[in-house]
This record gives C-alpha cells, structure tokens and sequence, in this order.
C-alpha cells in the first residue's frame, strides 16, 4: 500500500521527469518520438523510484531505454534541480520500459479482426495438456 507521501513524491518526479525526457529525446535528434511516463513508484522509504517509461514509435525503445540508463546521472541532476523546492533529497531512478500501449495496440488490432485468433487459431500459444 503506497502512502500519501510516496504518491505526492511519485507524481512530482512524474510530471518532471516527463519534461526532462521528451527534452532529451528533441535535443538529441529524435523528433518524432514520443516518449511519456507512466507511472513512478517511489519505495517506503523514498530512497528508489521506479519510473516507468512509454516510448513511441516502439521500434527504437530499447535502444532509447539504453541511452537513458547510460544518462541517468545527468537526468538524475537535472530532475534534482527541478525539484529542488519539493524535495529534499532526490531518490535512485531507475528506468523501465511499459510496454501496455503496444499491449492494447495488439489487443485493438486482434478485436478489429487484423490478428483475429477467432479465425486464424495459430495465433494462440499451444496450451500444455497436464
């Protein structure tokens, strides 16, 4: 059960974080790409927050996910400085991708009958008889 502080931490860091990142990405080149968070989970005792990263188009995310973790200090600083009248001292980030829009897109595309496992049964993992 996540307290009030960890939520108000969580959606301070979120909202920056976000900016930081498409900032990034735009400076770096990459425009065009989307790339949003979705969620931040800060740990009880605020020390590590979890940020959950959306990237889009999809196909450069891993490599995208990669250049963040190698940034992470400079992020880390730049978010800091950010929020440096929030908070007192800033938590570890660490980064992962959320990978639910390419999950709903696949769940969109099967339901508008381009994967549709209804007729095409192959699509379906093979189920293991116990």
């Amino acid at each position: 059960m996540e307290t009030q502080r960890q939520k108000k931490i969580g959606g301070v860091i979120q909202k920056d974080i976000a900016d930081v990142l498409q900032r990034a990405a735009t400076d770096g080149g990459l425009r065009g790409t989307l790339i949003s968070v979705s969620k931040v989970v800060v740990t009880t005792d605020l020390s590590i927050a979890k940020v959950y990263v959306s990237i889009f188009p999809t196909k450069d995310a891993q490599e995208l996910l990669k250049g963040i973790k190698s940034n992470q200090s400079i992020i880390k600083h730049e978010l800091a400085q950010r929020t440096r009248h929030q908070l007192r001292r800033m938590p570890e980030l660490l980064f992962f991708l959320d990978d639910s829009l390419e999950y709903i897109d696949g769940i969109e595309k099967s339901l508008k009958g381009v994967n549709n496992p209804i007729e095409n049964p192959d699509l379906l993992e093979k189920r293991k008889k116990s």
